[in-house]
């Protein structure tokens, strides 16, 4: 084969973040501002180059480290999904490796090399057609055929989020936002966006009854601040590795 029809693209890490916030108790997506060309001054989802020497995952999460400067291990990061389209980047085709990562707090936000601010946009169902995310008066609506996100990141999104909201029921990976233990009331507040409802709409009996193969009871929360009997906690229990 003539070497000119051979492909030689870039390959890139491309990370959504995920995480939670107590205040809120919304769902929160890591966004960074783009310094650089291309998409310079455009939101974007993290991303890095592949170095020779190194895995993806390896990649995965030295992308962490160098953007916001926490260390993750393996088991809170997943591989998502490979994007390929030749016109997805302007310019040198660039495929992206795409993972996700749970993180159970939200670290203040330093933006590192090749970015001028760094947010956590609050991800929400903006109505019954799709979902967005927002920080304050800048709001992106996701899977609709025009984004203001660089790339192709609203479309790595909604992947993102297909894949979540498909395993809601058997492997909820997502809630390892929430840390190693959680109320059912915050499994809810996970899960509500996914379904496009309210966590306060997703009875509480029938959610412990249906998810009781996933959770495992480990205790009761110690809230002064609240009166009347403590939530109990749970953990997930063991899920499969993710694919």
């Amino acid at each position: 084969m003539a070497d000119e029809f051979l492909a030689h693209p870039l390959i890139t890490i491309t990370n959504v973040i995920w995480s939670f916030s107590p205040t809120t108790h919304q769902l929160q997506v890591l966004l960074i501002h783009r310094a650089g060309a291309p998409f310079a001054g455009f939101w974007a989802l993290p991303e890095t180059t592949l170095r020779e020497r190194e895995s993806a995952d390896t990649a995965a999460i030295r992308l962490i480290r160098d953007k916001i400067g926490i260390h993750v291990n393996r088991g809170s990061t997943e591989q998502l999904a490979t994007f390929t389209d030749p016109t997805r980047t302007p310019g040198e085709r660039a495929l992206a490796l795409t993972y996700m990562t749970y993180l159970p707090t939200m670290p203040k936000l330093q933006p590192g090399y090749g970015a001028t601010d760094a947010r956590w946009f609050a991800f929400s169902a903006a109505d019954e057609a799709g979902y967005q995310l927002q920080n304050g008066r800048t709001i992106f609506p996701l899977g609709t055929s025009t984004s203001e996100l660089a790339f192709d990141h609203a479309r790595i999104l909604t992947v993102a989020i297909r894949r979540i909201r498909n395993r809601l029921d058997y492997q909820p990976t997502i809630l390892q936002v929430l840390g190693t233990t959680f109320t059912l009331k915050e499994a809810r507040e996970v899960y509500a966006p996914f379904l496009m409802t309210t966590a306060n709409a997703i009875d509480n009996s029938n959610f412990k009854k249906t998810h009781q193969q996933l959770f495992i009871e480990v205790g009761t929360a110690h809230d002064r601040t609240r009166s009347g009997r403590p939530p109990k906690l749970f953990k997930l229990a063991e899920l499969k590795n993710p694919m």
